[in-house]
């Protein structure tokens, strides 16, 4: 009779063990990469939504919605997407603006809707809003309702009118409390989405957001030209403006005292020859190779790591980090973000005392003539998904399948032992 009820109590103890551990390291891993979500990626399967797909990427709204865990995105058929271009004027900003509204900052599926009240309006927000775009909460939000004669109706909050610009079309995925994908039938739109800040005058935007100093070296140097050359390039640019008390910050260099040659290599070294918006940049990798400035040279001088911890980006020139700190401007393809420390690179301030460097340094290029770069790469193919959101996987989700099964083999020595214990 001892040794029944023994063997009962190790079995308790077995099973209390098992629950512990969790699922086996291949179950993890399945959960792991069932929890994450990249929206071109499912897309492409789906070539009714080649356009959808194509302007997720060019405007890099894929990589804001693959940064998040519960969101709805609404897509639309070729023919309504071409709607939505033509009443965009083909112009990318005016597009990221439609896409960020298309995108809900909530999880809704099929059951979420039917239990809408019929013809009452049930706001959600959106993209747009979240990214400082919207005017008022009304311009960001989306409106939905359980229709009188069936289906379910969206439009913009700050319609007037009674109707609905989309109706639900059908559900294209549905992955719960995640990551929901809904056709609708037509673009939800409002009067003044397409409108928006435009980097015409690059320096007046400066000026207001405080980096009055800077607007001043790139006008005086000429540098203002190369910028607003690329700019004009398909590929666009990524402008990182230091604040005005970044040149009065302590290690700061003296620009007044720099020969123009070098000042000018400086301003230049704050710019991307590409369009990388904060959602990009918090995406790249630990282990990404250093990005290219217009100051870069073919041999891998004066380029620039990017180093991404959950919502902090940063930037480490190989002796200082500067932090991005906000968007001024993101205008497909140009984007203007700003750094609260001066972007010193190695080649030009080699004697300055370096800060501890990074845990995980991104690996250097590979070696070559040192010569300037005659022109940048462009931006990734228009179908294809942006590299960072390839490999994406939620901040949630940090266990890779190697701590998973080093976990299961110490959960299963301690299991072993209360075992021995009992027996």
């Amino acid at each position: 009779m001892a040794g029944a009820q023994l063997r009962r109590v190790a079995a308790v103890a077995l099973l209390a063990c098992s629950m512990a551990l969790g699922p086996p390291a291949a179950t993890a891993k399945g959960m792991s990469a069932g929890i994450a979500h990249n929206i071109t990626s499912f897309l492409s399967g789906h070539p009714e939504y080649k356009q959808y797909n194509r302007y997720l990427t060019e405007t890099r709204v894929c990589d804001e919605i693959n940064a998040r865990a519960g969101v709805t995105v609404l897509v639309l058929g070729d023919g309504a997407m071409s709607a939505l271009v033509s009443d965009a004027g083909a112009d990318l900003g005016a597009i990221k603006n439609a896409l960020r509204l298309h995108s809900l900052l909530d999880y809704w599926d099929v059951k979420k809707l039917k239990a809408l009240p019929t013809g009452a309006d049930t706001l959600t927000d959106t993209f747009y809003q979240a990214s400082g775009g919207a005017a008022t909460s009304a311009t960001g939000s989306v409106k939905m309702a359980k229709l009188e004669g069936g289906g379910f109706g969206f439009a913009s909050a700050a319609s007037t009118g009674d109707g609905y610009d989309a109706t639900f079309t059908k559900a294209l995925k549905q992955t719960q409390y995640d990551f929901a994908v809904l056709e609708v039938s037509a673009p939800i739109e409002f009067d003044g989405l397409f409108d928006g800040p435009s980097a015409a005058n690059l320096t007046k935007l400066l000026e207001k957001a405080g980096c009055k100093r800077f607007a001043s070296l790139i006008a005086s140097t000429g540098v203002l030209k190369d910028y607003q050359a690329a700019m004009a390039g398909e590929a666009g640019l990524t402008l990182f403006a230091a604040k005005d008390d970044a040149f009065m910050a302590k290690g700061a260099p003296d620009v007044d005292a720099m020969p123009r040659a070098d000042l000018v290599a400086l301003l230049r070294y704050h710019a991307l020859p590409g369009y990388n918006p904060r959602p990009s940049l918090k995406l790249v990798k630990a282990s990404a190779r250093p990005f290219r400035t217009l100051a870069s040279t073919a041999g891998g001088r004066f380029n620039v790591s990017v180093v991404a911890r959950g919502d902090d980006v940063s930037l480490d020139t190989g002796l200082r980090k500067s932090r991005v700190a906000e968007t001024v401007l993101d205008d497909t393809p140009v984007c203007v973000l700003t750094v609260d420390r001066l972007l010193m690179p190695v080649e030009l301030f080699a004697g300055a005392p370096a800060e501890a460097p990074s845990p995980t340094p991104a690996p250097a290029p590979s070696p070559a003539a040192d010569a300037p770069l005659s022109s940048p790469p462009g931006p990734p193919p228009a179908d294809a998904p942006s590299e960072a959101a390839d490999d994406h996987v939620h901040k949630d989700v940090k266990k890779s399948p190697a701590t998973v099964a080093a976990l299961s083999s110490v959960g299963a020595l301690a299991c072993s032992a209360v075992l021995a214990s009992l027996l």
